[in-house]
């Protein structure tokens, strides 16, 4: 299975992510998901999910920063669209980010936390991580759902999973 994001100079077009235009981003936070394309799909997928992982927010704030889950995208799915997250364009059902935490701000606008929250990197570019799995089942996850909910749920239905890292600029 093959994974591509379009990168501009290597990084994430800023429109994903912290330099988001004020129209693309609700109470300041970055909310227009970026396209993936996805190839090569493994014989037998029933469903594909994806996370979006910022690792080196470890040393900045204590955990890695979860910035989209979503699971249950049909398996013939080949390309998600920009701001499919909030679109809707292709269906799925999506997880919760790390905006819902009491350590960054207990939001609760399902707009906010159960969508795709782009990347903000304080510090320094980070290095964002998308894995995209290819599964055997849909998942009996319900929007909302938590990551570890989501690890749980895929062990032993993962018929591929590829990852690339997408950096962003601080």
């Amino acid at each position: 299975m093959n994974i591509s994001v379009a990168l501009k100079n290597g990084l994430l077009p800023d429109k994903y992510g912290k330099y988001a235009p004020v129209e693309d981003t609700i109470d300041g936070h970055p909310c227009v998901s970026f396209p993936i394309d996805v190839s090569e799909v493994p014989e037998g997928t029933r469903s594909l999910a994806l996370t979006f992982l910022d690792w080196d927010a470890i040393p900045v704030g204590g955990f890695c920063w979860i910035h989209w889950i979503a699971c249950n995208f049909p398996a013939d799915t080949r390309h998600i669209p920009e701001n499919a997250s909030a679109s809707g364009a292709v269906p799925c059902v999506q997880g919760s980010n790390s905006d819902w935490s009491p350590l960054a701000g207990s939001h609760t606008d399902p707009r906010i936390i159960h969508r795709y929250a782009g990347p903000y990197p304080p510090d320094k570019t980070h290095d964002y991580t998308l894995t995209v799995y290819a599964l055997d089942c849909e998942l009996d996850l319900e929007e909302g759902y938590y990551l570890n909910e989501f690890r749980r749920a895929i062990r032993g239905h993962v018929l591929a999973e590829v990852s690339i890292e997408l950096p962003s600029r601080a």
